[in-house]
Formats: structure tokens, sequence, C-alpha cells
């Protein structure tokens, strides 16, 4: 018997069944819903492209832990009043630096501890993701991947892992039919309340794919700095509104170049700007 996905947030709910949520109020709406054929179900990728998913998205988990581990290390050197000194602005948490945290004295051998536990995670964080890395890579090259991510890094500012990021998210892009359809599914859209002949624009949705946008908004800072046209886009918008805000459409833009190329299967060819 075939069973159907469906996203929580898109299954038709009153304001009385949101406030007052049970198990037998939620078996009421399902029913509701699947009787006049509200519920649209999503897309389930097979097991063998999730378990290529699992690897990319445990990259971007370890990153995380990466982030956090440092912060907590800033945060005890601040707590104990340990400045660090402007010559490692340019190459904090290089080799280096690290040797350097692992030289300061503290007062107390407690101290001494609590700050090496800190920096052996953070090697073995590093460790782990270079590990990961690796096996990114491996799978980039396959025969599965390795066409796909040829024609991606044609593209400025996509590297071999903003590749696979788009490659194991969107797994196949026939599925959607149109570049609004893509842009809405990523969250490169704005949130629109409109009423009669009133009509309200907002900011970039909530309702997103943060995995993807945040991966497509880095690459964009990127591609504006190898990409004479996207330069010229971006510099345009800068002009209306802040460089927080036109990235995000030079995002946009990005994906559309990510869709042709995958739905073409050819490379991009960069513009020149006269």
């Amino acid at each position: 018997m075939a069973c159907t996905v469906a996203n929580p947030a898109d299954v038709p709910t009153k304001d009385k069944e949101r406030r007052k949520k049970r198990d037998r109020v939620d078996c009421r709406k399902l029913a509701r819903s699947l009787r006049a054929g509200e519920i649209e179900g999503i897309y389930v990728p097979c097991r063998e492209k999730l378990e290529d998913r699992s690897l990319v998205r445990t990259r971007q988990s370890m990153v995380r832990k990466q982030t956090r581990c440092k912060n907590q290390i800033k945060s005890l050197l601040l707590f104990y009043g340990i400045a660090i000194p402007e010559d490692w602005a340019e190459r904090r948490w290089s080799g280096p630096f690290v040797r350097w945290l692992e030289s300061l004295p503290m007062e107390r051998a407690s101290g001494e501890v609590a700050l090496r536990i800190h920096l052996e995670e953070l090697k073995h964080l590093r460790q782990i993701l270079a590990r990961l890395d690796r096996e990114i890579r491996l799978l980039a090259q396959t025969e599965e991947y390795g066409a796909q991510v040829r024609l991606l890094r044609t593209i400025p500012g996509i590297s071999t892992l903003t590749a696979m990021i788009l490659l194991t998210e969107l797994q196949e892009i026939g599925r959607f039919r149109s570049l609004d359809e893509l842009a809405s599914y990523v969250g490169l859209i704005p949130d629109t309340h409109s009423s009669g002949e009133t009509e309200h624009t907002g900011d970039i949705t909530q309702r997103r794919h943060a995995q993807l946008r945040a991966s497509l908004v880095e690459a964009a800072w990127v591609a504006v700095r190898k990409d004479p046209a996207l330069l010229m886009a971006f510099e345009e918008s800068c002009q209306r509104m802040r460089k927080t805000r036109a990235i995000v459409k030079i995002a946009r833009k990005l994906l559309n170049r990510v869709r042709f190329v995958l739905k073409n299967q050819t490379p991009y060819r960069m513009g020149v700007v006269q």
C-alpha cells in the first residue's frame, strides 16, 4: 500500500484547532483534509540519494559544532580577561594561533585543563571535517555526480562543495516547472500580502530551505567578484537597497544560472559587459 508524505505546515488548520491542539483534533483535521483532497504529497528521494545527502549535511552540522567550539574558547578567554593580540587578526584559528592558545598560562591547573579540553575538541572537529571533505570530493567524482559537478563549477561562485549541496538537496531539477517554483522552494522570494486593490510586498520569506538559501547567498558574494554581469546587477540594486538585500537578488540570478546549466546540460558561459 502506497503512502503519501505531507508537509505538516501545509495541512489546512482552523484557528480553533491551532489554539486547542490535541491528538483527537489533529486526527479529525487530517481526515477532513484527506476527504476534501486538500493534502498534497511532497517529493521523497530514494534511499541512496538520502544517504548521499546525509554525508553533505553531516559536514554542515560539524561546521556548526566547530563554530560553537571556537565561540566557547573566545568566551573563556574573555571571561578571564585574556585579550587576543592584534597580530593574530589576520591569522585567527590558524595552526600558529592554536599553538599560541595552548601556551597561554593559567593561574591554576584546573583552568589549563578546561582550556585544553576545548582545544582538543577543536582539533578533533577539524580532523572530522578534513575526512568529510575527502569523502565529499570522492563522491563528487563518481559517475553519478561527476558530470553535473563539472557543469556547475563553470558558474562563478559555485565550488565543488556548493555543487554537491545543490545536487543532493534539489535531486531532480526537472521536478520544478519554473524558476519561480524553484525560487519559492529555496526561499528566494518575498512575502506578499494582498487584499483587493491593496498589495504589500514584505521582506524575504521565512519559509525556506535553510541549507540551499544560505549556500546560494554565500556563493553570490563570490560570484559578484567574478561575473561582470552579476557585479553590474549588484551595484544597480545597491543604489536602491542595502547590500544584504541586494545580494539576495543576486542569489536568485545565480539560482537561475544553476537551473539553466542543469536543465540544458551545458556549461555556463560568462557574459561580457560592454
